[in-house]
């Protein structure tokens, strides 16, 4: 928890104690059941009554849900029940497959898995680990194909390696870590019958991109003395990207990808600006140092300062450099979504995944360009490196004593309030423009935290993702949780942040004044308040608690074409496993949530698409658990006893073909 900083806060409250359901109402039975040869662990919820006459098994099990579950259009299913199945739950009616794998070769050239004789040269060409956000994008003239980028977050060497010894890496296996952790690109095909996806070996398109692919940083900081190294006097080029986790697609065709806790990997410092960062004196976790001195801080002492930026993609392009847009600000980015201005400018949200940090936005300067020129192509590569860059400050409007900590509702009935976007640096072509004083503008961009606490920001209960509903315009922050809330010394609950001890979570629905992006001022209120429906200090937008599913830590967030909010959650205290959930947003039945899916145990829920046929999830480190290694797994997922667990994509479509949740 490295904000330490004294910030005006949203109320003054007192600590309070949160109440906790029980799961026996909850309880369900999970059919697991093979799907096909060489996947295990898939599982589908109890299926409806019998078939109408003339009807298949998976038709009528689709037409039973769709009778009992009318819901919102996009989320007539019927719920999954909250359960810890080794598998990956879903629906009745409902189907689903394992796209691709860790290890599965995507390049020319690339051999099969074998996790026990893993090379770095292998893993290059092989789908990398731990997949976080997940973008599917068009693929003009090759029906029935589209384009998956993936993130690699990143990896768990004690489930990739028999044998593995944390205290003494070999430099292979290090090796092979670098070359597992960034991007993957890959097409993907639909299967015209089903809603299953595969992924196509060896296109032309597919790519890897590594710890040690060359990325160029742009923007503001490019050239600054703060970025340049003894391998990089320029200080305009970096080796490989780290922990992506969220992004965003942009509206012209590339894809972002937040650089969140990039301090695990550097040793050695003793700074105050890094100890701002959470990074630490001592040896890094994986002792990466030990084998390239760019992450120890001692002999590279700004290599860090290349890393927690947004990252901007080009799939499209094999040749391609991925840049770093520093004019986006240095922190945990968790996620970067866009919405447009009426003229054209792009502004991007995004937050910083750490307990009691913040949320920014960017708002652009230059006008988006339409077309497919070379020229007009890397002009919109720089739409992200001028404009003006803003942290969040919101002010509730009930009276303090109405915030006790608990997550009571104050006396409006609802969490809500004011806010305000304050500037911290603004680039342009010529130059950059300084907000914070004391401050330069180099120095807000590489030290953004420390920008947001001069300016006295809201601390938050770790921003996660933040994503526009492109139906309402309005905008939706994940915050994930807070068990340091209101404990000790820490910042207490405030109207943004209502509960001490908050181990479960909330989202926050923001609007633009005017509805446009560009606004300096917001409204905004909680939307959901996660937890258990029976524990008084939960909130689904007013909708009544008896007819949503249990919830605990949102995390990514995507919307379907109906402008439903999706939700899939990381470290769930309920006792089930995590999960992706859909509530709607708006009309009579705003605020009813439905689970979806859960995801085997150890495993976290990330990088949803919501597609009018098809979702995908990203199936990001199953098996994770303390003490589980390869040679005693927690999970046998995907690919049953005897195999190694391996993080995956999965799709899930309805068995009858037709669209989600209608």
């Amino acid at each position: 928890m490295p904000n330490t900083s004294s910030n005006e806060y949203v109320g003054d409250v007192i600590a309070g104690a949160l109440s906790r359901r029980s799961m026996m109402r909850a309880a369900a039975v999970v059919t697991v059941a093979a799907a096909g040869a060489g996947a295990v662990g898939v599982a589908q919820a109890p299926q409806a009554g019998a078939a109408p006459a003339g009807a298949s098994a998976a038709g009528a099990a689709a037409e039973g849900a769709r009778r009992k579950h009318k819901g919102a259009r996009g989320l007539r299913f019927a719920p999954v029940a909250p359960n810890t199945a080794d598998a990956v739950t879903v629906p009745e009616g409902y189907r689903q497959n394992v796209v691709i794998r860790w290890g599965e070769p995507i390049l020319r050239g690339a051999p099969a898995f074998d996790p026990e004789k893993q090379t770095a040269k292998a893993q290059a060409g092989q789908f990398g680990y731990n997949c976080d956000f997940l973008a599917l994008l068009p693929l003009p003239g090759e029906r029935g194909r589209q384009l998956l980028v993936a993130n690699h977050e990143y990896t768990d060497e004690v489930l990739m390696f028999r044998g593995y010894d944390a205290a003494n890496p070999t430099r292979e296996q290090v090796e092979v870590a670098w070359a597992a952790h960034g991007l993957s690109a890959v097409v993907v095909e639909g299967d015209r019958k089903t809603g299953k996806l595969t992924a196509v070996a060896r296109h032309q398109l597919n790519r890897r991109v590594t710890a040690t692919t060359e990325f160029r940083l742009t923007g503001p900081v490019a050239g600054s003395d703060l970025v340049k190294t003894s391998a990089d006097p320029t200080g305009t080029k970096v080796l490989g990207t780290l922990n992506n986790c969220s992004g965003g697609v942009t509206p012209w065709g590339t894809t972002l990808h937040g650089e969140e806790n990039f301090n695990q990997y550097f040793a050695g410092s003793s700074r105050a600006t890094d100890k701002r960062y959470g990074i630490g004196t001592g040896a890094s976790e994986r002792k990466w140092e030990r084998f390239d001195k760019r992450f120890d801080v001692a002999q590279e002492p700004n290599e860090v300062h290349r890393f927690g930026y947004v990252v901007e993609f080009d799939p499209y392009d094999p040749s391609s450099t991925p840049r770093k847009h520093t004019a986006l600000g240095r922190f945990k980015h968790e996620a970067a979504n866009i919405r447009m201005t009426a003229d054209g400018r792009p502004v991007v949200y995004t937050g910083d995944d750490e307990r009691f940090d913040y949320f920014y936005k960017f708002v652009g300067s230059k006008r988006m360009r339409h077309g497919s020129s070379r020229a007009v192509r890397e002009h919109n590569l720089s739409l992200l490196d001028e404009g003006t860059l803003y942290v969040a400050k919101l002010t509730g409007d009930s009276p303090a004593l109405e915030i006790d900590g608990t997550g009571k509702l104050p006396g409006d009935g609802e969490f809500d309030g004011s806010g305000e976007w304050i500037p911290l640096a603004t680039a342009t072509a010529d130059g950059a423009v300084s907000h914070v004083d004391g401050m330069s503008a180099e120095e807000v961009f590489v030290f953004t935290r420390l920008a947001g606490d001069k300016v006295g920001a809201t601390k938050m209960d770790r921003p996660e993702d933040i994503e526009p509903n492109p139906v309402t315009g309005k905008v939706y922050v994940a915050l994930t949780n807070n068990t340091n809330r209101g404990v000790g010394s820490n910042a207490k609950a405030d109207e943004a942040n209502p509960r001490n001890a908050n181990k479960h979570g909330h989202v926050l629905e923001l609007t633009e004044r005017w509805n446009r992006p560009e606004s300096t001022r917001f409204a905004w209120s909680l939307f959901l308040v996660a937890g258990d429906p029976d524990d008084p200090a939960t909130y689904f937008a007013g909708f009544p608690k008896d007819g949503v599913s249990p919830i605990s830590c949102p995390d990514n967030v995507a919307f379907d074409p109906y402008g439903n909010l999706w939700i899939s959650t990381d470290g769930a205290q309920l006792g089930s496993h995590d999960g992706l959930f859909g509530v709607a947003t708006r009309g009579e039945r705003r605020g009813e949530l439905k689970q979806f899916l859960t995801v085997p145990k150890g495993a976290e829920t990330c990088g949803p698409i919501i597609q009018d046929r098809r979702v995908l999830v990203a199936v990001q480190h199953p098996g994770e658990i303390d003490g589980a290694s390869v040679e005693k797994p927690a999970s046998t997922w995907p690919d049953g006893p005897g195999k190694y667990v391996r993080p995956a994509v999965v799709a899930v479509w309805r068995a009858d073909g037709c669209d989600i949740g209608v």
